[in-house]
């Protein structure tokens, strides 16, 4: 199976405290900047939507957005062009763009220091039904792929897998780990591995 646009989303600690207002300017400030060198094209406001994406920055390759998707709020990074590469390029680049991008929102004086990765949770989903419905089989497939990349982001750390197994969703993997990490850690695990580039 070959994975197609991949989603990372890690968990906020202390969710009640985000204003997810404030990140409206500063999602425009990133499309003004063109962060990260992907073009970044518009800011979408679903606060409006009980448990759902929240605030969304539209861009050509990538989503960006901070998500209540099932009151789980969380950086979530939405690759949605095609990527070159191994499946396992692919988990890599999507976990290094969002651990990326949690790590600019907390460093940004705007937001108060309210955004702020938990250090444990972390989702993966496959954002394309038809190639990776959420079935057994399909985790079955994955069943090498998924611990492989962890071993990678996470270290020997131990950690429990969770998955939905409602078929009507998408596929995805919760993670939580039994040590804490910070984005700066997570993103020093991935630097030795092959840079993959951002733009499809």
């Amino acid at each position: 199976m070959e994975l197609q646009h991949v989603n990372v989303k890690l968990l906020l600690e202390n969710p009640d405290r985000v204003d997810l207002e404030a990140l409206i300017p500063v999602f425009h400030s990133w499309i003004q900047d063109q962060h990260g060198g992907e073009l970044l094209l518009d800011v979408a406001d679903y606060r409006h939507v009980h448990a759902g994406p929240g605030v969304v920055l539209i861009g050509h390759e990538a989503n960006y957005s901070v998500d209540n998707t099932d009151n789980r709020l969380g950086v979530r990074y939405n690759r949605k062009a095609v990527l070159e590469g191994t499946n396992q390029d692919r988990l890599i680049q999507a976990a290094q763009a969002a651990l990326a991008a949690c790590q600019r929102l907390e460093a940004d004086p705007r937001l108060h220091g309210t955004i702020r990765f938990s250090g444990r949770g972390i989702e993966l989903f496959i954002n394309d039904r038809l190639l990776a419905p959420n079935s057994i089989e399909t985790r079955k497939i994955l069943g090498f792929e998924v611990p492989t990349f962890l071993s990678r982001l996470l270290g020997d750390d131990d950690y429990v897998l969770s998955y939905h197994e409602d078929y009507r969703r998408l596929f995805s993997v919760r993670v939580e780990s039994s040590q804490w990490f910070d984005t700066g850690t997570l993103l020093g695990n991935l630097i030795s591995l092959t840079p993959v580039p951002s733009r499809g």
